[in-house]
């Protein structure tokens, strides 16, 4: 017998839509996927937690007691990043722990823990941890195609986490290139070693060839697979559930699950898929099988080419691609799975859009100094030469990267007491603890949900739709909606559009631009408009978000000096002086999403 791990809830949904489905959209369907008898329901982790508070609104916390509520009979699994949680960087213990105790107190059972470059040192808290609270913990490597990461590797890996104490082994093949032959090699190797714990084998359909892999895995051996209700499977996310249980049946691998049962889950997600159609992208539905080539993981290509329109880049999708394996090799081979995909991808989209190494994100730099842990392979001298400089060798560390962080949780705890108006909640400290800036905009009730289930589906005239209408018709000019009346119909070619909004009772101009996909100008009344073009204006090198202002009017600067910090593409990214002068003006304050090529200051 095979079991199944569900990804539905989770990965599916990560890797189609942008990880955007809502929990209100899960729940209707929770009692019958609570029925199936799943060794496991992915539910949490990974982007969920993150996305929530983001862009949905949404209290991931609330969403796993709600989910836990509604499935009791099925174990809920959460997708932990090691020492990383479910951000892109490196926490204190002190962190890690409270968040291991506090996500089994809200519901989850199964720990699948992994880190991004297989650095064990990473895993021994997260594992020791979850074994402490009573939880099943499932001990992930990321799988990878590189000169060093033979089937000697995996097994060798694998056999230590056992011995530390992993209840299940998992191959996580992120980016779904696991060929029919490494998968039963890896497995029988774990097999023949000894290994007496269950191990699964995740992958997605990517490379087209992941069906005939879980063949050869089942006659491997292999004990667990993951899949996803089909509606939303396939191409970057996993092969569907439906169709494993049919394959199996009446073999000695018999799931033994309902697959009537599983069809009326699948009519329920056709609902569902069409919904949120704003979200869907040819690209993430093909099958791709220069994936083992690039390696983009299925949760990172979807989200990549979303990211991508927002930057106004779409256009350069497959020129990035051949570039983010070649920094791939450059970086000492890192599996690109979070954090480490984005590392790599954005530094490879920076490449393409502003020269090589032309624009270094700060997590490139914390890459490169071992700060994620210890990169399978040397990386290359002369890009950690270009990266943190001719002295580069005093920069680099070899202990656990978390070893070099001091306590954190009574540090945030003392700085979240500073607004009253906050429920001081450990659920709500440890969310200002993993994204301050995000955490701290949505416990104050200030975040906005891009949409909510009952908007749905989005009409064809709104912004978050245009992009997918691009990509499906691009040769039509202009899209009339004849149900719409005649003062609400858009025709695609009019935009640049100026439209009234307003927030909080005030009024604002706004002028949404497009660059492939949309941008969302922000107006804010408490800066100066932006001019166009002006003498010594300082240009956003990116679209993004604005993390800090590091200098007011009046500041003299040199060239290299810091004026802003911006969030791209889930990184940070410095903009420098170009030129020595004196701060004449600030058009942006923190918090500000800005356009690529807008003026956010003047230095002259």
């Amino acid at each position: 017998m095979v079991q199944l791990h569900e990804l539905i809830l989770r990965d599916a949904h990560q890797s189609m839509l942008a990880t955007r489905m809502r929990t209100e959209d899960m729940l209707p369907i929770a009692d019958k996927l609570d029925q199936v008898g799943y060794f496991s329901m992915e539910v949490w982790g990974g982007a969920t937690f993150d996305v929530a508070i983001r862009y949905l609104n949404e209290n991931p916390w609330e969403r796993l007691r709600k989910l836990k509520e509604a499935m009791p009979n099925t174990p809920m699994q959460m997708l932990e990043r090691a020492m990383n949680i479910v951000a892109y960087w490196n926490f204190p213990d002190d962190i890690v722990k409270k968040f291991i105790h506090l996500a089994k107190k809200n519901g989850v059972d199964y720990f699948r823990i992994f880190d991004a470059l297989n650095d064990l040192r990473n895993m021994e808290v997260p594992i020791k941890t979850a074994k402490e609270v009573g939880a099943h913990v499932q001990a992930c490597l990321s799988y990878t195609i590189s000169p060093v990461h033979t089937v000697d590797y995996f097994v060798e890996k694998f056999i230590e986490l056992e011995k530390m104490g992993a209840d299940s082994l998992c191959i996580k093949d992120m980016a779904g290139m696991i060929s029919p032959k490494r998968a039963y090699d890896i497995i029988k190797g774990v097999k023949d070693a000894g290994v007496k714990i269950p191990i699964d084998l995740h992958s997605h359909y990517t490379s087209g060839m992941t069906g005939m892999a879980y063949q050869r895995a089942v006659e491997a051996g292999v004990d667990i697979l993951d899949t996803a209700i089909s509606p939303i499977s396939g191409g970057t996310a996993a092969p569907p559930t439906e169709s494993v249980v049919a394959a199996l049946k009446d073999t000695e691998w018999d799931t033994g699950y309902d697959l009537k049962l599983l069809i009326d889950i699948r009519k329920y997600f056709l609902k569902v898929w069409d919904k949120y159609r704003h979200l869907h992208r040819f690209n993430a539905l093909k099958f791709d099988p220069s994936v083992t080539l690039h390696q983009i993981p299925g949760g990172m290509l979807s989200n990549l080419i979303f990211q991508l329109e927002q930057q106004g880049a779409h256009d350069k999708y497959q020129e990035i691609l051949e570039e983010t394996a070649r920094v791939r090799a450059e970086l000492g081979y890192p599996p690109l799975v979070t954090p480490t995909s984005q590392v790599v991808g954005v530094q490879a989209v920076m490449n393409v859009l502003h020269g090589r190494y032309e624009v270094i994100p700060k997590e490139t730099k914390e890459y490169c100094k071992g700060m994620y842990g210890r990169p399978p392979a040397p990386i290359k001298p002369e890009i950690m030469k270009k990266v943190l400089g001719p002295n580069w060798k005093e920069e680099v560390i070899d202990c656990r990267p978390s070893d070099l962080l001091e306590p954190m949780w009574e540090k945030r705890k003392s700085e979240l007491k500073e607004y009253p108006d906050i429920e001081l909640t450990d659920e709500n400290i440890m969310i200002y603890a993993i994204y301050p800036q995000v955490g701290l905009k949505f416990l104050k009730g200030e975040a906005q949900a891009e949409f909510t289930s009952d908007q749905l589906p989005l009409p064809i005239n709104h912004p978050l739709t245009r992009a997918m209408v691009k990509q499906s018709f691009p040769e039509v000019k202009e899209i009339w909606l004849e149900t719409e009346p005649p003062e609400r119909r858009v025709s695609t070619p009019q935009i640049p559009t100026e439209y009234e909004v307003e927030v909080d009772g005030e009024l604002f101009e706004v002028k949404v631009v497009p660059t492939g996909g949309f941008t969302v100008a922000a107006a804010t009344a408490s800066t100066p408009e932006k001019p166009k073009e002006i003498e010594g204006g300082v240009k956003s090198p990116m679209q993004g978000t604005i993390l800090k202002v590091k200098v007011k009017k009046g500041d003299k600067v040199k060239v290299g000096d810091v004026l802003a910090t911006i969030e791209a593409m889930k990184m940070e990214q410095e903009i420098k002086a170009e030129k020595a002068g004196e701060v004449k003006e600030i058009y942006i304050k923190e918090g500000d999403t800005v356009s690529s090529g807008d003026i956010i200051m003047q230095i002259l």
